[in-house]
């Protein structure tokens, strides 16, 4: 379990096969210092084991179906990711609850520079829709982030929510999507300060939410059986 805090940004120093799959070297050194054979890493919203470590990289296995339903299928040599550690029992929950479960990916659609924070827009997928308010918690790249703006939910990708001073393409056309506004902190100790248009992102919703839509699914369907 972890909070979408994220302690410290890492860089992917080698790639190498591992079946079907992938074995990560992630140099760490705050992450790898202490850590321990089998324990969870988050590396940019992804829950991965140690299965072994230095004094300043980790080793982790990524199986086929990570690579091809996270972002982290697209990493290579020289990549940067942000680290969190699993929380520990009795610590503070200083953002939301993160599974290290990537639901989706989703493609940044437009960046709105501020004074000193950002505006991100990112592409969301139809399934992953319903589980996205205005004000809830949604992860992205394993980082906590209040959504600050979200589409109809009827929406067409027609409506971008006004004018718009991208650094790239705009919105139209991409459907659903949500805005998260970043402040300085998260965009000097994040991966997603150095973002821009077109990069894909790991999506890991409110699994309050999820729990929500899961029981509504068996009410309706319990109550379409019993007409």
């Amino acid at each position: 379990m972890f909070t979408g805090i994220i302690e410290e940004l890492g860089e992917i120093t080698a790639i190498a096969p591992a079946g079907d799959g992938w074995r990560l070297t992630v140099r760490a050194p705050r992450a790898a210092a202490d850590a321990v054979h089998g324990e969870s890493i988050a590396v940019s919203g992804v829950c991965l084991t140690v299965v072994g470590s230095t004094s300043d990289t980790f080793d982790t296995d990524v199986m086929k179906q990570t690579l091809d339903v996270a972002a982290i299928g697209s990493v290579t040599v020289g990549t940067r990711v942000n680290i969190e550690k699993a929380m520990p029992v009795g610590a503070r929950l200083g953002g939301h609850i993160v599974q290290g479960h990537v639901d989706g990916v989703g493609e940044v659609l437009e960046v709105r520079p501020g004074a000193k924070w950002s505006v991100l827009r990112i592409s969301l997928p139809d399934d992953l829709a319903p589980l996205v308010v205005d004000k809830g918690s949604i992860s992205v790249d394993g980082t906590s982030l209040t959504v600050s703006a979200v589409s109809p939910s009827t929406s067409s990708g027609t409506e971008t929510g006004g004018p718009s001073t991208s650094s790239g393409a705009g919105a139209e056309g991409s459907g659903h999507w949500f805005e998260v506004s970043l402040i300085p902190e998260t965009l000097t100790a994040t991966t997603l300060g150095s973002r821009v248009v077109g990069d894909r992102v790991n999506l890991e919703t409110d699994i309050l939410a999820r729990h929500v839509e899961r029981l509504l699914a068996f009410r309706a369907t319990s109550e379409g059986g019993s007409r």
